[in-house]
């Protein structure tokens, strides 16, 4: 329970004397006025990448539960490598990505990696190849500790990666990087992303000052503040610095906290207590922390449906936002990052190959994806090359494979 003791009444100053001196008695004439003045300052915390994850993402359950959400439904999402001409089943890049490096596997790297991109809106990936040049593995680096090396012409010229106190170099070479940067949009920064944890980390402070403020009332007894006021047997109810200070010592001994929740309080003549502040209900911390909740889902493009947030009544039912969900927020980003992986091991192979979510393997998209796959086989105007591609798949059909007897598959001669 927190008591604000009365302030001492201040005595008429046209009366002056040497128990009388017009102001208070205190140890500096503007403590309390400072004090009082620093309360009502807003105090955000720090927009650094560690200061962000561990109030935000490790501090606060709705920005925890947005980004695993967001990482889990992407790193969940098939991939598909194609050409031109066809799709692979089997294939190097398949392969690594099917296991990345010893102790991980595609999902756990790639969780890894969507979750670095949305905390510090940057992500790493290491090549680690083997003797004769070629990729052998991925491995995801913390964006915390890359800092990018920019080069006489402006472009990273390398990174530097520091742990334990030791700085590694990765040196960019043409065509070939060791190091592959994915990153977010910024508008004011040549070398590193945006992430949306610093857009949302107003609503974070204020979820979590929201979440304090809760946990301080229950240790309080969930009772609001008030005054002890005291009036003395003179009638000017002004108590000397003793009384004073063992008076607080005593409340916050036997009174405060919730091992004394519920313990009456014995007050001595002269001592009458006023109850002061407004009541939770009055205050709606609750409403504000759905607000502030709303607004963390907003900034990551999460349906506040879909983390629990009552009153939220955008989408029509749970399927409607789900499937919202993978449009806007999921498949943009696995796209993004897919065509990226692309382009960096192009670079190390040499080959052109398209990487990108296999879309028909969605639950969440399967009747988007029905009525899609039925309104093109019934377009009788379009080629068979025009509804593949419309579709996602190679514009070209594979030629038809040869057996030993110099036939087609089908029985068909030459």
């Amino acid at each position: 329970m927190v008591f604000d003791l009365l302030r001492r009444k201040t005595p008429d100053p046209q009366k002056p004397g040497p128990n009388n001196p017009g102001l208070e008695q205190k140890a500096s004439q503007t403590a309390r006025v400072v004090s009082w003045h620093g309360s009502g300052r807003i105090a955000w915390s720090p927009r650094d990448t560690v200061s962000l994850t561990r109030s935000g993402f490790a501090g606060n359950p709705v920005t925890h539960r947005v980004i695993r959400l967001i990482a889990e439904a992407a790193a969940a999402v098939p991939l598909v490598l194609q050409d031109s001409r066809q799709r692979y089943d089997s294939h190097p890049w398949l392969a690594l990505l099917a296991r990345p490096n010893p102790a991980q596997t595609q999902a756990e790297l790639l969780e890894a990696l969507y979750g670095h991109l949305l905390l510090s809106g940057n992500a790493y990936i290491e090549m680690v190849t083997a003797e004769d040049a070629t990729p052998a593995e991925l491995h995801v680096l913390r964006s915390d500790r890359m800092n990018v090396v920019p080069g006489p012409d402006g472009w990273p010229a390398g990174f530097d990666y520091v742990a334990g106190g030791r700085k590694h170099r990765f040196t960019n070479e043409p065509g070939s990087s060791p190091v592959c940067h994915i990153k977010s949009f910024h508008p004011q920064d040549d070398h590193y992303g945006l992430s949306a944890l610093q857009s949302a980390a107003m609503a974070i402070d204020v979820h979590n000052a929201a979440s304090r403020w809760s946990k301080a009332l229950l240790d309080n007894a969930a009772r609001p503040s008030g005054a002890l006021v005291w009036t003395g047997s003179d009638g000017q109810g002004q108590m000397s610095e003793d009384q004073f200070r063992h008076l607080s010592e005593e409340i916050q001994a036997n009174f405060q906290g919730a091992q004394n929740a519920g313990r009456p309080l014995v007050l001595e003549g002269g001592l009458d207590w006023k109850p002061m502040g407004f009541s939770p209900s009055d205050m709606e911390f609750q409403q504000t922390k759905d607000t502030a909740a709303r607004e963390i889902a907003l900034a990551f493009g999460v349906p506040p449906m879909l983390i629990g947030i009552p009153g939220d009544a955008t989408y029509a039912n749970y399927q409607e936002a789900n499937r919202a969900f993978y449009r806007l927020t999921v498949l943009p980003l696995v796209s993004k990052v897919s065509a990226a992986l692309a382009d960096w091991l192009a670079g190390w192979t040499g080959e052109e190959l398209t990487l990108k979510p296999d879309l028909d393997q969605l639950p969440a998209l399967a009747a988007e994806r029905e009525a899609q796959w039925r309104r093109v086989a019934s377009a009788d105007f379009l080629t068979p090359a025009e509804k593949r591609q419309l579709l996602g798949l190679p514009a070209e059909t594979p030629p038809p494979c040869r057996t030993e007897g110099g036939q087609r598959e089908g029985g068909q001669d030459d």
